[in-house]
């Protein structure tokens, strides 16, 4: 059976009594402090001592030398030759004769550079080289290819030939080609071929002249 607690010893009994009633005190007794005490007067501290004198030297600036320059080296000393290497020395005549003949030096050799300048073809000349047989005879003359035939390839490959003044082809160069073999087999061609040379003022000149050559599957 639990134990209840006598309500004689219980201190939670007057609690709320016993709190207001200090409440009221304090409050009755800040309020009468205000009352008669408003102002309070505040009270001077002065704090006497002894002062001291610092004396505050003045310190010199130091200054600081420059290391003076290492001395110089001393000379290597040079053997002067003896007497006896002086004596060995054999001095030839300086003297200039006025009404001696002096050959003329020889022209200097003409410098050798090593390349070879290449000749100069006309582009655009009054006659331009035609070629003997004309075109259709050159495309004859030429062999089909077997891998192009095998491939079916056709089309158009466009040279351009130098040609001397006595209408040889010196050098072919390929524009635009189709391959497979026909490029090589067009050039061949034209560097076989024969032109009646150009002319510059009546005279035969060295051209460089554009021409297609056609790949047709007959």
């Amino acid at each position: 059976m639990a134990l209840r607690k006598n309500p004689k010893v219980d201190l939670k009994r007057n609690h709320n009594r016993i709190f207001e009633t200090s409440l009221i005190v304090s409050l009755a007794f800040l309020i009468i402090a205000f009352k008669y005490f408003p102002r309070f007067d505040k009270q001077k501290v002065v704090i006497e001592g002894p002062q001291e004198l610092v004396q505050v030297e003045d310190v010199e600036h130091t200054k600081q030398e420059a290391a003076p320059p290492p001395p110089p080296k001393p000379p290597i000393p040079i053997e002067a030759p003896s007497d006896d290497v002086l004596d060995d020395i054999e001095i030839s005549e300086t003297d200039l004769d006025v009404n001696a003949v002096v050959d003329s030096a020889p022209p200097p050799p003409p410098e050798d550079t090593g390349e070879e300048t290449d000749p100069v073809f006309f582009v655009a000349v009054e006659e331009l080289p035609e070629l003997i047989g004309g075109l259709p005879a050159l495309e004859q003359s030429i062999q089909y290819p077997d891998i192009a035939l095998r491939a079916g390839i056709q089309g158009r490959v466009y040279l351009r030939a130098f040609v001397d003044e006595r209408g040889d082809v010196k050098k072919v160069e390929v524009l635009k080609g189709i391959g497979a073999g026909c490029d090589e087999a067009a050039v061949q061609a034209l560097m076989k071929a024969k032109f009646k040379p150009g002319r510059q003022r009546g005279k035969p000149v060295k051209v460089q002249i554009s021409l297609p050559v056609n790949f047709k599957i007959r």
